[in-house]
């Protein structure tokens, strides 16, 4: 398994946070890994000879070719059967609304065939993935160029949402409900609607696993002992930790902890 961002050049646009390669060889199959989520949407062609599988609360997701990805909130399984290459961008929390210029709260922890979701958005994308998978400079130029092409929503409240989101990227979730309401200057009636309208969360699943994925992302680099993040991030009681590990993780932190999830540690370095 070799996962990596690509970012060797500096081909970058404002909608998209990170562009990515997974390979999963013959050796590696049949491969499974836990995945957590972080908070962002994304769009993804899956080349693969079968569909690989999502499973989260019992529910069984499968998906091949373009597919679109929503929000997912607390951690589910990935299983791959067949040799595959998922080639793919990650979208800022607001991205998809802006290019789709509809509610993606509908999208809620789920894998989407774009055909379904978009016609038009899937065969022109298509097209740019397809043409260019062995050609990572040109795939990301042709992908940038193209959303420059696109009419983007003008949602009056997008602005406000972008500014809200960024602010609870920045204190790593570590933020209330409240206060966003008393910075911004919103109700928070609108900002509830209109966030999970935009983001496809509701701001206060949003926080949540901002700062639990923004403690990971900090364990990962080795630098912070387990116990000095669990303190700086303010789970002041260990139950309130051990339920979010629970939900995010999948398992309890003793578990996780003391086995190796190499996917995980790649994709949670910044």
């Amino acid at each position: 398994m070799e996962f990596k961002y690509l970012e060797e050049d500096d081909v970058c646009h404002p909608l998209i946070t990170d562009f990515y390669l997974l390979e999963i060889s013959k050796d590696d199959v049949p491969f499974e890994s836990k995945i957590i989520p972080v908070g962002e949407t994304s769009i993804t062609y899956v080349f693969c000879e079968q569909p690989q599988i999502a499973e989260k609360n019992n529910k069984i997701i499968y998906y091949n070719n373009l597919t679109l990805s929503g929000q997912f909130f607390g951690s589910y399984l990935l299983r791959v059967f067949k040799e595959s290459v998922n080639l793919g961008f990650s979208l800022h929390p607001t991205s998809l609304y802006k290019i789709l210029n509809k509610n993606v709260a509908p999208f809620l922890n789920n894998h989407l065939p774009l055909q379904d979701v978009d016609p038009q958005l899937h065969e022109k994308l298509s097209s740019i993935f397809i043409e260019n998978k062995n050609n990572i400079t040109g795939f990301k130029t042709a992908i940038c160029s193209f959303l420059d092409t696109l009419p983007l929503s003008k949602n009056k409240y997008l602005p406000t949402i972008d500014n809200v989101v960024n602010y609870i990227i920045e204190k790593d979730g570590l933020v209330k409900v409240s206060d966003i309401v008393n910075t911004f200057h919103i109700s928070q009636k609108h900002l509830e609607t209109n966030f999970k309208k935009i983001v496809g969360l509701t701001p206060k699943r949003f926080i949540r696993q901002q700062r639990f994925v923004s403690l990971m992302k900090k364990y990962q680099t080795g630098e912070q002992k387990l116990n000095d993040l669990i303190y700086k991030f303010e789970y002041f009681d260990s139950s309130h930790f051990i339920k979010d590990c629970n939900f995010f993780l999948g398992s309890s932190p003793k578990v996780f902890f003391k086995n190796d999830y190499p996917l995980i540690e790649k994709y949670l370095i910044d």
